[in-house]
C-alpha cells in the first residue's frame, strides 16, 4: 500500500472514532450545566413533589442545579412526549409514574411513545399509597357507609381525578369497578388542583394521593375513609387500611420514577442512578417523603434494571383492568 493511501485510510479511521470519543468524554464530564426534570402534571401533586425533593439532593451530589418544569396535559402524556423527544444527553429527564409509563399504553391506542422502549430507566423514587377521601361534609362516617352510599347514589355523585391516564383516574376506575358504580368523572390538571376542588366541595370524592391529602385530613378539611395499602401510614395512623375497613380487594400503591430519553449514554444514566440512590439514603429526604406518607423503595427495588422490569410488569398488569372498564382515548 502506498504511503499516501495508508495515511488517508488512517485519517478516515481516526475521523470515524472521533465522534465516539467525544461522546465518551462528554459523558465523563457530565454534568456541566443545569438538568431539567420534566413533570408531566401541574405543580403541587405527588409527581411534582417527588421531582423537587429528589432533584434537590441530586443537585448537591452532581454539582448542578435540577430545574423542575411542569408540562401538564392529556393525563401526563404531553410532558412524557416532550421528554421522549429531548436530546438524549442527560440534561432533560422525566419524573414519570405508573400512569404515564404503564396505564397510558392501554388508555391511548395512538400513544406516541412506548414506555418500555422509548425511555431509559434511571430508578424508582417513591411509592405513594392512595386514600379513599371525600369532601368534609360527605354524609358517610366510615368505609362501610361510604360503599353503601355510593352504590345508592352514584348517578348523582362526582368523582374528581387528575386527568385521563393519571394515577387518580386509573385507580378511581379500579375502585368504581370493584364497587360496580359509575359516578360522573371530573378531570383536573393534576393531583393538586383535584384536591383543591375536593376542598372546595366541587366534587364528592376521589382516590387521593397521600402526598396531596394528608395535611388536609389532619386539619379536618377532608374526610378519609381508608388507605389502600398493606399497613397504616405513620402520616395518618388513625386511618384504617382498606383491608381493615372491609374492602381488601382495593390496593393502590402507585409509584414514581425517573426516566431519560432512549439513547442516553450509559455512563450518564449510571451517574443519575447513583445520585438518586444517594438521595434515597439521605435521612432528610427519607423524612420528607415519610412525612408526606411516601414509601421509599428498598435497595433491591432501586436502579435501572429493577425499574425496567417493573414497567414491563405493570404494562401487562393493567391491560385487563382498562379493557374491563372499556375506556380508551
Amino acid at each position: 500500500m502506498k504511503p499516501a493511501r495508508r495515511q488517508l485510510l488512517q485519517l478516515m479511521a481516526g475521523a470515524a472514532v472521533l465522534p465516539a470519543a467525544q461522546r465518551i468524554a462528554k459523558a465523563q464530564a457530565y454534568p456541566t450545566r443545569p438538568i431539567t426534570i420534566i413533570v408531566p402534571f401541574a405543580p403541587g401533586g405527588g409527581t411534582d413533589v417527588s421531582a423537587r425533593v429528589a432533584g434537590e439532593h441530586m443537585s448537591r451530589t452532581l454539582g448542578q442545579q435540577f430545574v423542575v418544569e411542569n408540562f401538564p396535559g392529556a393525563g401526563g402524556t404531553t410532558g412524557s412526549i416532550r421528554a421522549m423527544r429531548a436530546i438524549p444527553d442527560g440534561y432533560t429527564i422525566e419524573m414519570g409514574h405508573i400512569g404515564t409509563h404503564a396505564v397510558s399504553v392501554w388508555l391511548y391506542p395512538q400513544l406516541a411513545y412506548k414506555p418500555d422502549v422509548d425511555f431509559e430507566p434511571i430508578g424508582l423514587t417513591m411509592e405513594n399509597p392512595l386514600l379513599i377521601v371525600a369532601r368534609k361534609d360527605f354524609p358517610p362516617r366510615n368505609l362501610e357507609e361510604f360503599i353503601a352510599y355510593v352504590k345508592a347514589n352514584s348517578e348523582k355523585l362526582n368523582m374528581g381525578h387528575a386527568g385521563v391516564g393519571s394515577i387518580l383516574y386509573s385507580f378511581g376506575l379500579m375502585l368504581n369497578s370493584i364497587l360496580g358504580v359509575r359516578p360522573t368523572l371530573v378531570p383536573f390538571n393534576g393531583g393538586g388542583p383535584a384536591t383543591s376542588a375536593l376542598l372546595a366541595g366541587q366534587v364528592d370524592y376521589t382516590c387521593g394521593a397521600i402526598v396531596d391529602v394528608a395535611s388536609h385530613v389532619h386539619a379536618g378539611a377532608l374526610k378519609a375513609y381508608a388507605i389502600a395499602a398493606d399497613e397504616r401510614s405513620p402520616a395518618l395512623p388513625n386511618v384504617p387500611t382498606t383491608a381493615e375497613a372491609g374492602l381488601p380487594e382495593f390496593k393502590a400503591m402507585p409509584w414514581f420514577a425517573l426516566f431519560a430519553p432512549k439513547g442516553t449514554p450509559r455512563p450518564i444514566l449510571d451517574r443519575l442512578s447513583d445520585a438518586l440512590d444517594k438521595a434515597l439514603d439521605d435521612q432528610n429526604v427519607r423524612k420528607r417523603f415519610s412525612d408526606l406518607g411516601g414509601y421509599i423503595p428498598e435497595k433491591a427495588r432501586r436502579g435501572q434494571e429493577a425499574l425496567r422490569i417493573l414497567v414491563k410488569d405493570e404494562i401487562a398488569r393493567w391491560a385487563p383492568i382498562i379493557k374491563t372498564a372499556n375506556i380508551s382515548r
